[in-house]
């Protein structure tokens, strides 16, 4: 399967941020933490190069926390500002003002000495579809500023939102690039949620995902599952035993490995199976 999903919407909106960086003081990237480095764009470091930088790693109580805490150190090392955060629940918020106000320290010092008062610092707000930057800002904000919705593509145009005299947003729609770097990068899009899933065949995502699973969080798989194996287990096999489990069942007892996948992947991206990161810090990627 060919995981790319680009459509004409995402040019337009680069477009627009492009033509909108020249106002902007910092850009806060909001990535995934369950694939810190998939789901960045790497189109945001050429347009936010020369502009202060914070990432917020959102649906942290989604992921592994040992790997989140390396996560975190390396986004450091890269000279970024960096905190985990839940948007959902508003864990993490309130670190994050003061983190502005530290990123942009050297800006607001500077219109002090220019005798520019009560110039707020304006951020971007960027991220790739799904990763939850609508809802991070109707939370950080306190308001229903924004459309959410589970899915890629709902936010389309770009909102200026004023939080208060210090600070202004600006929101953007989330936006993939044109080619990922390899097939595991994209796979691993598919499997959080941030393609749409209409283009998706779930029952091969879901065989990628259980070898993934298998290799690196057996014990919850089979946990969730209530799977008694002690052999070594294969990816169809699994499927198949959670088929079972579930009683994923066509006409004539003959399993719905479709509605089954289905299952599988609702559960992970929701965090039934446990709390999983797909990607090692440090590692090549495309290797994992």
């Amino acid at each position: 399967m060919n995981y790319q999903w680009y459509p004409g919407h995402m040019t337009k909106a680069k477009r627009m941020m492009q033509e909108n960086i020249s106002l902007i003081d910092l850009v806060i990237e909001l990535v995934d933490a369950r694939i810190p480095y998939s789901s960045r764009n790497p189109d945001i470091d050429e347009l936010g190069k020369n502009k202060s930088r914070l990432v917020l790693m959102n649906k942290s109580d989604l992921a592994d926390p040992e790997k989140t805490r390396l996560w975190m150190s390396y986004f450091k090392e890269c000279g970024f500002y960096v905190l985990e955060i839940n948007a959902r629940t508003g864990q993490g918020l309130r670190a994050i003002y003061p983190k502005v106000q530290e990123a942009c320290r050297e800006k607001i010092e500077r219109d002090r000495k220019r005798g520019i008062k009560n110039r707020p610092v304006r951020a971007i707000v960027v991220g790739i579809p799904n990763v939850g930057k609508s809802t991070f800002i109707n939370s950080f904000a306190g308001r229903a500023c924004t459309k959410t919705g589970n899915k890629p593509g709902v936010t389309k145009g770009k909102q200026w939102i004023r939080l208060n005299k210090d600070l202004e947003l600006l929101d953007t729609p989330g936006i993939l690039w044109p080619k990922f770097e390899s097939e595991e990068v994209g796979k691993r899009l598919a499997m959080i949620g941030s393609m749409n899933d209409d283009i998706l065949q779930k029952t091969e995502l879901a065989l990628e995902l259980l070898d993934y699973l298998i290799k690196h969080y057996r014990e919850p798989l089979l946990e969730r599952y209530q799977i008694k194996v002690e052999e070594k287990l294969a990816p169809m096999q699994a499927l198949t035993l959670i088929c079972e489990n579930r009683k994923c069942y066509k006409k004539g007892q003959e399993p719905d490995y479709e509605k089954t996948a289905a299952l599988l992947i609702d559960d992970f991206r929701s965090g039934k199976i446990g709390r999983i990161t797909l990607e090692v810090c440090g590692q090549k990627q495309e290797d994992e």
